[in-house]
């Protein structure tokens, strides 16, 4: 088995004469030692550069699917590269807020907005509010009668569209808990209210096809869908969500950010719709900026069935492995230029055998315990998606820059395990 690909690493990512692989100009072993493991360690201009990609090759804004990855320093990175934040709950809304995202910056999103979030949103002076239901629409209502609050919204519109990706990641197919269903005519009568209430002002649309899509032809089927819906009513704006998928393993490759509006840009001309397009992506800017850094602590060999690797993490700091049957690749930090010739299953110290990390992963033979063990393309879904699961403190998250790492999130304690028993 040849060395991990390193279109695989960060932008910014580089294997010395040794071996030795630096992220940003800081060794990954150094990183290890100093911050301890697991460690989320992201290539901070990575990000930054996929930020400036994404707002050049959009005409309309461009909103960070904070759900990919949230914390105070990535809600301000985010805003320093003039992008707009999307947040799905009032916790990430919170967020944002603390981080000093201003209110017109941010877009609310979600499905079951609770009123007490739609006020905060209101309250906050929100850009957008993404109305999901005719529920929320009653919300909102109350909402205005309450207070006068009159938000700007966009109608998310599902359109029929398969976007070929793990159904637990679909959202554009009829059969989803998410948005007005186009062919049941659901959509036009959300749109018919809404243009009439006295308690928002519509101003576009919003469909969002899936995640991890790697097909533009679906992007483009849900603009064609949606865009025949907006122009009756003279709508200005149309966002598509994000979705557009990220190479996680060998073989694999995605279109580029610039690829993907392309194609968006062409099937808007090609059914004559003019106005901007916005989008909100999440995994394409994050997820290739970051690997995992683990430290193996046992190395199992079944004679005839597998070698088993255990780390010091596990499904509770990447969690996409057991819900989505995710594929990961694995090398080893001190050698990431070595052909990886033996084969393990690399997994955590969770009681339970579905906690793996890497189903199939490859490591060079003479991998020991206490080595540092990495996975890479980990930015996304990982932290934000990870669990205290039986008791684990959540890992540290650092970015790196010009040589230099600074903690972003620092290491939970056993303390802050029980900082809410009473």
């Amino acid at each position: 088995m040849s060395a991990l690909p390193l279109r695989l690493l960060s932008d910014n990512a580089t294997v010395g004469d040794d071996g030795r692989l630096s992220i940003a100009g800081c060794d990954a072993l150094e990183l290890a030692r100093e911050f301890g493991t697991p460690l989320f360690a992201y290539d901070e201009d990575h990000i930054r550069d996929r930020c400036r990609q994404a707002r050049d090759a959009f005409a309309g804004s461009v909103a960070y699917a904070s759900k990919a990855f949230l914390c105070l320093a990535m809600a301000r990175l985010v805003h320093e590269e003039g992008l707009h934040l999307d947040v799905a709950t009032g916790g990430e809304l919170f967020a944002a807020q603390a981080a000093g995202v201003p209110g017109d910056r941010l877009v609310m999103h979600g499905n079951n907005k609770s009123a007490a979030e739609l006020a905060a949103a209101a309250d906050s002076g929100v850009g957008r509010i993404v109305v999901d239901s005719f529920d929320e629409l009653d919300r909102l209502d109350a909402l205005h009668a309450a207070t006068g609050s009159r938000p700007r919204v966009l109608l998310r519109i599902t359109p029929g569209v398969e976007a070929h990706t793990h159904e637990y990641v679909t959202t554009g197919v009829d059969d989803t808990k998410f948005g007005f269903t186009a062919s049941t005519g659901l959509a036009h009568a959300a749109i018919g209210r809404a243009a009439q209430a006295g308690s928002v002002e519509l101003v576009g649309l919003h469909a969002h096809i899936g995640s991890q899509v790697f097909e533009l032809r679906s992007f483009q089927r849900a603009v064609e869908v949606i865009a025949g819906f907006a122009r009756p009513y003279g709508l200005p704006e149309l966002s598509l969500g994000g979705g557009l998928g990220v190479a996680y393993v060998e073989g694999e490759s995605a279109p580029t950010i610039a690829e993907w509006a392309a194609a968006i840009a062409e099937s808007c001309a090609s059914v004559g719709f003019a106005a901007p397009v916005s989008v909100e992506p999440g995994r394409a800017l994050v997820a290739a900026a970051a690997v995992t850094l683990y430290q193996v602590g046992t190395i199992k060999e079944l004679p005839g069935v597998r070698t088993y690797v255990s780390v010091d993490g596990g499904m509770s700091d990447n969690p996409r492995p057991v819900l989505y049957g995710s594929g990961y690749e694995t090398f080893l930090p001190r050698a990431a230029d070595r052909d990886r010739d033996k084969a393990v299953r690399v997994v955590g110290k969770h009681c339970e055998s579905g906690d793996l990390l890497v189903r199939d992963g490859r490591v060079p033979s003479d991998i020991a315990v206490g080595d540092i063990l990495a996975t890479p393309v980990t930015g996304a879904y990982g932290h934000s998606m990870g669990s205290n699961y039986n008791k684990v403190p959540r890992p540290a998250v650092v970015f790196a820059r010009s040589g230099d790492a600074r903690l972003v999130v620092r290491r939970e304690t056993y303390e802050d395990l029980l900082r809410n028993d009473v």
